[in-house]
């Protein structure tokens, strides 16, 4: 078979390959969005804080990780579909053990690690098929790979309009609305059942796993052993201790640090791979850690159904446009490090206009801004780091991608929802003291090196949302909604409203960041001669300008 864009040949199931690839993050992308669907639902079911759902959700990133680091570094040895036959029952084993979620005395701990599998399953997904797109389509990667992660906000476009249909308006059990994500998971088992894989360009020459760790050395190691000792941090905190577990969570890390550094047999690593290593942190903490809440947080500052329609419109316009990167790509003639600029750009704008939505036609602009600039982050990353060091296989592509995602499970959902928790009780508290102290959560919300802050109590702010959804049901709109609310009802919704403003505008500072960066490696580039995939042969390895 002959790939028409650029006469490279390919094997023959290529296609077949591509959109089994396609379905299996589709999988994904359908679960991450009925999920962030029905947080509202686990909190007022099991009263938890902000904090404690962004923990969970942050689960669901966290096993990511897992799943693609170690996925990526066996793909090549047992084989891709010994890793999507597990990834399969993964999938399934995360349902059981999420719907064993009954009580508020188990349900943190079965979300939690239910979450955990499901994420651990779309790790293993995504070590096949980033490595496995980018060898089939050499020639073309930024443009194959943005088809290929089109399947996310396909799945989120899914997730949504079934979170909407049966949660707002039949108000179906969130277990039936989750199970629904095993409907896209058994099609993609069926669609890559019996198929052959070719290798990587890595894996042709024959290199061994220590050649391939060479770009990613010591510095590229650091960035992931820095994250897995936060999880493991957090995981162990039951067993041992909030600093016994921190201590043995860095532990770890600096083993698995000097692991890294024997095999590659103390490789420094790439300057360049560091950097992208880092800025994709940022990616997944900004995209992913913000895709987890802005539905609830748009919801709640006009309506949950409201906010379900434009997180589908987003991922809609996210679907559209990751069909055009080929088009900006050679058409417009802006590299891949220019598209990335412009979308860190447009993502902090923004950012800050949806901090300021009063209605929904106001929101729908925020947010067609913010779309376009998510857009390209995650995929066009990828094509970059295969792009330039190839001599890595899969290996750099499934730690970017475990980067990424360990990022927005450790910094960026959790930090959103301890933003959130601390504005918002800082908002209540500045206009009723005495409420704000019956009213705050039990339990402080805590994040990295940030002051405990308390937030609201998932109850009460329950009860006071369910109260306004309660007369818009009655027909009220606009802001005579809150003016028919209890005051008490009114000032916990204004303060909780107020908070999620106030984290939209800290979050736009992590793009703002993305932007810089981007702006210095398109300097970069040209200072080389601008930016052009390479080969093994040509080669991006130590001891050139990119080392």
């Amino acid at each position: 078979m002959v790939d028409s864009t650029t006469s490279a040949v390919v094997v023959p199931n290529a296609q077949r390959l591509l959109w089994a690839g396609f379905m299996a993050i589709l999988a994904a992308g359908v679960g991450f969005a009925i999920r962030g669907g029905i947080f509202d639902n686990w909190q007022a079911a099991y009263s938890f804080t902000g904090t404690q759902l962004g923990a969970i959700g942050g689960a669901g990133f966290s096993g990511f990780c897992f799943g693609i680091i170690v996925g990526g570094v066996l793909c090549d040895r047992i084989g891709y579909g010994k890793l999507v036959a597990t990834a399969f029952v993964l999938h399934v084993l995360s349902a059981v053990v999420t719907f064993g979620a009954s009580t508020p005395e188990n349900a943190y701990t079965m979300l939690y690690w239910g979450m955990f599998l499901f994420a651990l399953a779309n790790g293993c997904l995504e070590a096949v098929a980033n490595p496995l797109v980018a060898t089939l389509f050499p020639n073309n990667r930024t443009h194959y790979l943005n088809i290929l992660h089109a399947s996310w906000p396909a799945g989120l476009i899914l997730g949504g309009i079934l979170g909407w249909v049966l949660d707002d308006r039949m108000k179906l059990d969130w277990k039936i609305q989750l199970s629904l994500y095993l409907i896209p998971t058994v099609i993609y088992g069926v669609m890559f059942l019996g198929q052959g894989f070719p290798k990587s360009e890595a894996s042709k020459k024959g290199l061994k796993l220590g050649e391939m760790l060479q770009d990613v050395g010591i510095l590229g190691g650091l960035v992931v052993c820095f994250l897995l000792s936060m999880f493991l941090g957090d995981v162990l905190k039951p067993l041992l201790g909030e600093s016994n577990a921190k201590y043995a969570g860095y532990i770890v890390g600096g083993g698995l640090l000097v692991t890294v550094g024997v095999i590659t047999k103390f490789s420094i690593g790439s300057i360049l791979l560091f950097v992208l290593f880092i800025t994709h942190a940022l990616v997944g903490a900004v995209e992913l850690g913000t895709d987890g809440w802005i539905q609830n947080i748009t919801g709640n500052i006009l309506s949950s159904e409201q906010g379900k329609i434009l997180f589908v419109f987003t991922s809609a316009l996210m679907f559209a446009l990751r069909f055009c990167a080929d088009f900006i790509e050679k058409k417009i003639g802006m590299s891949p490090v220019g598209i990335l600029l412009v979308c860190a750009i447009l993502a902090c704008i923004g950012l800050n206009l949806t901090s300021r939505i009063d209605a929904f036609a106001g929101a729908m602009i925020a947010l067609t801004v913010y779309g376009v600039g998510k857009t390209f982050f995650w995929p066009t990353m990828l094509a970059v780091t295969s792009d330039r060091f190839p001599r890595t296989g899969a290996i750099a592509m499934s730690i970017m991608g475990g980067i990424g995602m360990m990022s927005a499970g450790l910094i960026g959902s959790p930090g959103l929802g301890y933003f959130k928790d601390r504005y918002s009780g800082e908002a209540l508290k500045m206009a009723d003291v005495e409420l704000y102290n019956s009213s705050k959560a039990e339990k402080p919300s805590k994040f990295l090196i940030f002051p405990d802050a308390f937030g609201l109590d998932g109850k009460k702010l329950g009860a006071a949302q369910k109260e306004m959804d309660a007369i818009r049901g009655s027909g009220v709109t606009g802001e005579s909604v809150l003016a028919k609310v209890e005051p008490e009802s009114r000032k916990l919704i204004e303060a909780s409203i107020k908070g999620d403003r106030d984290t939209l505008v800290a979050d736009s500072w992590i793009p703002a960041t993305m932007a810089a960066v981007y702006l210095v490696l398109l300097i970069y580039f040209k200072m080389i001669g601008g930016y052009k995939a390479v080969t093994i042969d040509s080669g991006t390895s130590l001891g050139t300008a990119e080392s």
